[in-house]
């Protein structure tokens, strides 16, 4: 399947809808903005196997450049467009990108990368700019017709990692590959979900993640009908569910919190009959929440579980969950192993490091260390989160890797934000961890050990609030300060974190859970 079969037979069906503004593009328009699109891939010289990167707003020409990397050979990172100059530099040099797409919201941090990456080809969909060539411009110099020489690219997704710095997963590169080959997310949503050219799919979440995207590409394979929030809101996602007809939708725990705290006469004045699937992932969602939003939509929101990894997953049925409540499912292709610290497998209601077999492997780009670290000796791999299993196989989450923060939906990881608060120099040492939060699921809290405890206090904790959203992104940045004498660190210099991470889950809500 391939948006170049639905354009030659539906050419004016819609394949995207922006939510708010109603901007539409059809297949046509996709066939044709794509295959201009890989011609000018062309004429810079990236070839099959090369990679260019995406960094814009919620808009359709996302998907515009997404497939005419596609359907050139290409990788294709997406970008967030929430990132900081050096941290977009870093994925562009990590990943070999030779060309930047980007829009004029992200002028100033365009230039910036320009600067640093002079050899890396820099557009903006909206025109030229400084240090940006018009892409649009470029693109209609060519034909609309197809390369001579098309064959299958893929998205390269990045996960970040405790050493701070995000990872690539780069997928191995067969070459060639045909553009309508088939698509894992096209299987699982046509299964699983009931997903096919008849579906109206509704994407409240950022483009650059990786659930937004592959499930976007998957629905225009199948000739779906696309509907993009440009920005989430709540009472925004159920008028364009009414709006659009929407019959399948994936959200995040956040999202659901949101909309449940609409007020009554909000909620039900909006029709969410179309609806024929929801489902959710990217982090935990907390039962009494996923019951609240069972008795309001119905029994029809399915769940998932899996990294950008790719190397396994769970899936969990409405029906199954009612009976299961607070597992992320069971498997369909791969085995779970739940292993104790020292590799052997434990018996079910034990906790462990999940581990999947059967699926497919990865490595980490340019970090083989990091890749031997996911390895179990057997060969099964991990994405370091723990858990355990029932009688019957289905699995559940009680940690996350390493610390992670989820915030939103959005994994964030305390190294690359430590690193930098130490830079401070009114900073001795500093841990950064996860607090619970109401509405977010977790919030970004920096507990500092001050050079002098004399400094400790709320002009301090400002000033390195907005150190942090100088220079990383702002749902990188904590949202609180708090202060310690003293970490807790061993004689080896490791820092004991689940002390501090500890005392904030046991810390009343109300008391900000302050460490000093």
């Amino acid at each position: 399947m391939h948006p170049s079969i639905h354009a030659e037979a539906t050419p004016e069906r819609a394949a995207i809808i922006m939510a708010q503004s109603g901007k539409t593009r059809t297949y046509g328009d996709i066939e044709t903005s794509s295959n201009q699109g890989a011609h000018l891939f062309r004429s810079l010289g990236l070839a099959a196997g090369d990679t260019i990167a995406i960094c814009m707003e919620n808009r359709p020409e996302f998907f515009e450049v997404a497939w005419a990397a596609q359907r050139s050979g290409l990788f294709y990172v997406s970008v967030s467009n929430k990132l900081q100059a050096d941290e977009i530099s870093y994925i562009l040099h990590d990943s070999g990108a030779r060309a930047l797409i980007t829009s004029a919201a992200l002028a100033a941090l365009a230039a910036d990368v320009a600067g640093e990456l002079p050899d890396v080809a820099v557009f903006s969909v909206d025109g030229a700019a400084d240090g940006m060539r018009d892409y649009h411009a470029e693109c209609v110099k060519f034909p609309a017709t197809p390369i001579a020489d098309e064959e299958a690219g893929s998205e390269m997704l990045y996960s970040s990692g405790t050493t701070g710095r995000p990872k690539g997963i780069r997928p191995k590169f067969e070459r060639g590959q045909p553009i309508t080959a088939d698509d894992a997310v096209v299987l699982v949503a046509s299964k699983l979900y009931g997903a096919g050219e008849d579906t109206v799919y509704l994407c409240p979440a950022p483009l650059y993640h990786a659930a937004p995207l592959k499930y976007g590409m998957a629905m225009m394979r199948m000739g779906a009908t696309l509907v993009i929030m440009e920005k989430f809101d709540a009472e925004g996602a159920l008028a364009a569910i009414e709006r659009y007809g929407v019959t399948m939708v994936q959200f995040v725990p956040t999202h659901f919190i949101r909309m449940l705290k609409l007020p009554d006469e909000t909620r039900q004045k909006y029709d969410v009959g179309t609806l024929k699937a929801v489902v959710h992932a990217a982090a935990p969602c907390p039962v009494p929440v996923k019951e609240a939003m069972m008795a309001w939509f119905g029994p029809i929101i399915y769940e998932y579980y899996s990294g950008s990894e790719g190397n396994g997953g769970t899936f969990i049925s409405p029906q199954e969950w009612l009976t299961h409540k607070g597992s992320v499912g069971r498997p369909l292709t791969t085995k779970i192993h739940i292993c104790d610290e020292d590799g052997n497998e434990v018996p079910p209601r034990t906790e462990g490091t999940v581990y999947f077999s059967g699926g497919p492997s990865f490595e980490y780009h340019n970090d083989a260390a990091k890749t031997r670290e996911s390895l179990h000796e057997n060969g099964w791999s991990t994405l370091g989160d723990v858990g355990w299993v029932d009688e019957e196989g289905y699995l559940y989450l009680t940690d996350r890797k390493s610390f992670m923060i989820i915030s939103g939906g959005v994994n964030i990881y305390p190294q690359e934000i430590e690193n930098l608060l130490t830079m401070h120099p009114k900073v001795m040492d500093v841990a950064v961890i996860g607090a619970p939060d109401p509405e977010m699921g977790e919030k970004v809290v920096a507990v500092v050990q001050p050079n002098d405890w004399d400094d400790a206090g709320d002009e301090l904790a400002a000033e390195l609030i907005q150190f942090a959203r100088s220079k990383l992104s702002h749902v990188k940045a904590p949202r609180q300060i708090d202060f310690m004498q003293q970490l807790p660190r061993l004689d080896t210099g490791k820092l004991y974190k689940r002390l501090i991470r500890d005392s904030y889950l046991i810390a009343s809500p109300t008391d900000g859970g302050n460490a000093s």
